[in-house]
């Protein structure tokens, strides 16, 4: 198009009300891409092999009869596409990322520098002891500085994740039961606890007994106390809580569980909330898994394996499973055998070998690069950044719990009430802004959730603008605007898909035609 002096002009698309269609599917630099099969088109490849000569098969009459299946493209074409695709993902180098009890938080590049070095990245798990000694040193500083951190007597490394974490300290639970000739059954368990909670108890055998929290979002001695019998064997606490929120009474709680002869196993899910301000073995925990790839780097999820190294207090110490370093005059070696170190009574071995080491490597890092004075700051600005987000949307939005909140900010569906949108349409016009949601729809505790983690990365001019978005929003549903929210998102690469379908009847064979190939 162009104007009376030929001059080109951009289309006027504000009678239509929408942007015109494109004959390519693209808009802009937002490149439609159909899958990598799609795209795949026979005898092409980025690599020609020469077929071998001269092997005789060993597999017995098994060998392939049919193509690999592979898709083929060219070696530019492959990169290509997964460079489109990348433009598709919302990551934290690209902006806030609010997913509450999740904890995605810059992962700085030091560690990952750190984390690729030769010696560590390209390490062998059954490499003899003599040629990972720099390793084990490793592991067993992280080992100490976790154990100061939570005052905590001994640390178990192997756990890979935060849910193999719990598996960790209620297999040692049950393995302490055990040896003491009682048969001590039933667990507590918040009603707001993260689901793994309960998972993990039956896993082990355990009955799970939910003890519901009270006005204040938080769980009250007393209603421990009332459930507390012979055949409990312990509690599973979250502290901060799912809710965001620091449990007050936590010691009360756990001398109540211990004068019944059970155990306090405290998911330490959200320790960046309390790190070097809080000792979770002065609260009375017997056990508690620390996610090293949320506290201490790589944001939850982030790519890769996490890590989820478990601390014990003295009663469980000796239930801790094998493997674990020891430093003596030769060096650092691993107790991996039974009966390798006197008075320990370990419940067997967890996983094959040793932990994740690049998660060890991130983790240490992150903490000497902080220090003790900057892993408090961690918890402080942690807790102030979602604070701070909460202070300057209650008046826009609604809080079930009334007070401070630690290191994650929750709210409810209150003041969506009559306007016609949902907390899911709410989560969806936020991508329209630019901004991954946060966590909908839990604690399941709080109707039509909405928990909202800032962390301590992000700086006030970042969350200013996160909030702007947010009371946009609010103020926006508040006045009627409903069909903003119904359609949304408007601007994602896809619009709104049916989740339930999407969970119940997954397509996971591509089908689709490539549009590109349609075309020629």
């Amino acid at each position: 198009m162009s104007d009376a002096q030929g001059r080109p002009t951009q289309p006027d698309i504000s009678a239509a009300g929408a942007p015109p269609a494109t004959f390519s599917g693209d808009r802009g630099l937002a490149l439609e891409e159909a899958s990598i099969f799609a795209l795949s088109r026979a005898g092409v490849t980025g690599v020609d092999l020469p077929e071998p000569k001269g092997v005789a098969p060993r597999l017995a009459g098994l060998e392939r009869k049919g193509a690999i299946g592979l898709p083929g493209l060219s070696e530019p074409e492959v990169v290509r596409h997964f460079v489109r695709l990348s433009r598709r993902n919302y990551a934290i180098d690209l902006g806030v990322f609010p997913l509450g009890s999740c904890t995605m938080k810059h992962n700085p590049r030091l560690n990952e520098k750190m984390a690729r070095l030769p010696g560590f990245a390209d390490l062998h798990p059954l490499q003899p002891v003599s040629t990972v000694q720099g390793a084990l040193g490793l592991i067993d500083s992280l080992a100490h500085w976790l154990k100061v951190l939570t005052g905590l007597p001994v640390i178990a490394m192997s756990p890979k994740a935060g849910a193999h974490g719990e598996l960790c300290g209620m297999m040692a639970i049950r393995a302490a039961i055990d040896a003491r000739g009682e048969r001590r059954r039933r667990v507590l368990v918040p009603a707001s606890a993260h689901g793994t909670n309960p998972a993990t108890a039956a896993q082990c055998g355990f009955e799970v007994d939910e003890i519901a929290g009270d006005a204040t979002g938080r769980v009250s001695a007393a209603s421990v106390a009332e459930r507390l019998g012979p055949d409990v064997a312990g509690i599973m606490l979250t502290n901060p809580n799912t809710c965001g929120l620091f449990e007050r009474e936590v010691r009360e709680i756990a001398a109540r569980v211990h004068e019944a002869g059970g155990y306090f196993y405290c998911d330490g899910a959200n320790f960046n909330a309390l790190v070097g301000r809080v000792r979770p073995g002065d609260l009375g925990v017997d056990a508690m898994h620390i996610n090293l790839h949320k506290t201490f780097s790589t944001p939850h999820g982030g790519g890769g394996p996490g890590a989820g190294p478990v601390a014990f207090s003295e009663a469980l110490a000796p239930f801790a499973p094998r493997p674990w370093v020891v430093h003596g005059a030769a060096g650092f070696a691993l107790v991996e055998a039974e009966g390798d170190a006197k008075g320990a009574k370990p419940f067997g071995r967890l996983t094959a070998f040793h932990g994740q080491m690049g998660m060890f490597v991130r983790a240490l890092a992150y903490m000497m690069s902080h220090g003790g004075d900057g892993l408090r700051q961690v918890a402080e600005d942690a807790v102030l950044n979602a604070n701070y987000v909460m202070a300057c949307l209650k008046d826009a939005m609604s809080v079930p719990f009334a007070g401070p909140c630690m290191h994650e900010a929750l709210f409810d569906d209150a003041f969506l009430e009559g306007t016609g949108v949902a907390t899911l349409d709410f989560a969806k016009a936020l991508i329209d802004e630019g901004y991954h949601p946060m966590t909908v729809y839990f604690p399941l505790v709080v109707h039509g959730a909405m928990l909202v983690e800032p962390t301590e990365t992000e700086s006030k001019e970042s969350l200013d603008r996160f909030i702007a978005s947010m009371r946009g929003l609010a103020l926006a549903a508040k006045a009627g605007d409903a069909a903003r929210f119904k359609g949304a998102p408007f601007y994602a690469p896809r619009r709104r898909l049916d989740e339930t379908q999407a969970a119940r009847k997954p397509v996971l064979v591509a089908a689709e035609a490539s549009p590109r190939a349609a075309a020629e």
